[in-house]
């Protein structure tokens, strides 16, 4: 019997695909407990299960906040980016994130929340509401706020569930056979947990403690996981190169697998300067991220925000860096063959970093990197599921019925069942199959973007009206709508559509989100001065 341990170890870890499955639900399994840790320090109150009572130190914080932008955009997104773009990818979205997410941390965060404990808010219509002493602009953000986080979700959960399936590959090919036009095997993915199964699994995972811990839960599962993908990033990183370089350095492999790279993913030099710099308009959606809004809301001081604000943009470099290198070695030489879109043969993007991973590491380094994808992925749907349940208990049910009329208990529940509706369905629409997780969560960001003037000007102009900031909502979300339409129905298809401009006898390409942003801009500033201005009394809550 001892001498046939070792046998049947070794027959295990060579099972395709069972390693990193076994890995991954251990992964789970201890995000599950860590919930119904958390629960137990529940106090029972609203303000406890949505904003943590306020208790979240500056650690705690950066992590949470950090682990909450951090989505399936920036790791499977961007490499998947990378392959078909290039290098580029990097400065176009990361090295301009770093800096403005902190700019907004700083100018937008730090003021919310000393608004937000000066008059106890907990989210963001809330703080809306209040600052232009108008109810119809909560009912009008409502359903925005919704219609623009499910595409948010539905990144995670697609990317979530073609990791898995990706890196299970193997493990039943006779339960789950992916097969290409011709009948045979698609390279990557046959064999796997599909995709559909596999977003079921984090979704129910993500639900579980959410459910129970709430947002102490949440913060502390972020910082788990945020940990976790930061160090595994790293290791990726550094195996993967050494794998595909096959030089005995890590300099020495990077060296070679830069001379590999074609000459047009190299550099930016086919990546359009208007795209580029139009793209920077891009970031500012964090500062109208609800789920954001509501991490800002747990802070204990207004000192806690320092450490995020220095530390950020250090942390995009560690996480997208080595994202967008593997992307770009995937187009070289010395990569393997990608796995293909089933039913067609163009390589599946969402899948070039879980194949590197696959293909590239041992099985339980693998299953490791595997958990350490999952839980960036899993870091922010957390919070986004928290706070689309919080406004809907806080906003819609509990303001409309009463305060007064609504205890700590029923909020506490309300919350938890609008978060069961809101993955439940996320989940159904992710089952049809949407375009690439890239296009996705640009598509997301800019709706968010657009509505950053509203913010902005609620917070440093007097003279913002409430009829200037519905107008201004209403001009973000019907250019929005009117682009994507014209995106849908584009015969490049919605990732490639650009809105065309004519300048000095020269056609130039721009993203859509310069439209939604300066449609909104103007929109709110030109009502804002011919309509009457908040009352003085409402103005002096704030200024």
């Amino acid at each position: 019997m001892i001498a046939q341990a070792p046998v049947a170890q070794e027959g295990w870890l060579n099972h395709s695909g069972l390693p990193q499955f076994v890995i991954i639900l251990v992964y789970l399994s201890l995000l599950v407990l860590l919930g119904v840790f958390s629960s137990r320090l529940f106090s029972g109150t609203k303000e406890d299960y949505q904003v943590a009572s306020h208790s979240i130190g500056p650690f705690l914080l950066l992590m949470s906040i950090f682990g909450t932008t951090m989505t399936a955009f920036a790791l499977v997104g961007s490499s998947g980016e990378a392959f078909k773009e290039g290098v580029g990818v990097y400065g176009m979205l990361a090295s301009s994130s770093g800096i403005i997410h902190s700019l907004c941390f700083f100018l937008i965060g730090v003021k919310v929340w000393k608004l937000a404990r000066k008059h106890g808010y907990t989210t963001q219509i809330e703080f809306f509401r209040d600052r232009l002493d108008s109810d119809f602009i909560g009912l009008l953000l409502f359903p925005i706020l919704v219609g623009l986080v499910i595409p948010y979700l539905l990144v995670g959960v697609i990317g979530g569930g073609t990791v898995v399936q990706t890196l299970t590959a193997g493990l039943a090919p006779d339960w789950f056979p992916v097969l290409l036009p011709d009948g045979s095997p698609n390279r990557g993915l046959h064999g796997g947990i599909p995709t559909p199964l596999g977003a079921l699994l984090i979704c129910s995972v993500v639900l579980v403690y959410v459910f129970m811990g709430g947002m102490r839960g949440t913060t502390w599962a972020n910082t788990f996981q945020t940990l976790v993908f930061m160090v595994l990033g790293v290791v990726t990183f550094v195996v993967i190169a050494n794998r595909l370089g096959g030089q005995d350095g890590l300099m020495a492999n990077l060296k070679v697998l830069g001379e590999s790279i074609p000459e047009n993913r190299a550099t930016r030099s086919e990546m359009s300067k208007s795209l580029f710099f139009t793209y920077l308009l891009i970031p500012l959606s964090v500062g109208m991220f609800p789920h954001l809004f509501q991490h800002w809301m747990t802070a204990k001081s207004a000192s806690s925000f320092k450490v995020p604000v220095i530390c950020h943009p250090l942390f995009i470099m560690i996480v997208w860096v080595p994202c967008v290198l593997v992307g770009v070695w995937a187009t070289g030489d010395l990569a393997p063959r990608l796995p293909l879109i089933p039913g067609t043969d163009r390589v599946n993007a969402n899948a070039v970093l879980p194949f590197l991973v696959k293909t590239q590491t041992g099985p339980v380094l693998g299953g490791l990197l595997a958990a350490g994808i999952l839980a960036a992925i899993m870091s922010s749907l957390d919070s986004q599921f928290l706070c689309i349940g919080t406004i809907f208990s806080n906003d819609i049910y509990t303001h409309y019925k009463g305060e007064e009329n609504v205890s700590d208990k029923q909020q506490v529940f309300t919350t938890r069942m609008f978060i069961i509706g809101i993955v439940a369905v996320t989940y159904f629409l992710s089952l049809g199959n949407p375009t690439s997780v890239f296009a996705l969560g640009v598509w997301c960001f800019s709706g968010f973007s657009a509505l950053f003037p509203i913010v902005f000007l609620a917070l440093y102009w007097r003279g913002l009206s409430a009829a200037g900031a519905i107008s201004g909502v209403f001009a973000a979300i019907i250019s929005w709508s009117i682009l994507f339409y014209h995106g849908i129905n584009s015969p490049k298809g919605l990732r490639e559509f650009k809105f065309p401009v004519s300048w000095g006898g020269e056609e130039f390409e721009i993203m859509p989100v310069v439209v939604m942003f300066f449609s909104c801009l103007i929109t709110t500033v030109v009502v804002s001065l011919v309509t009457p201005k908040p009352k003085p009394e409402t103005l002096k809550k704030f200024f």
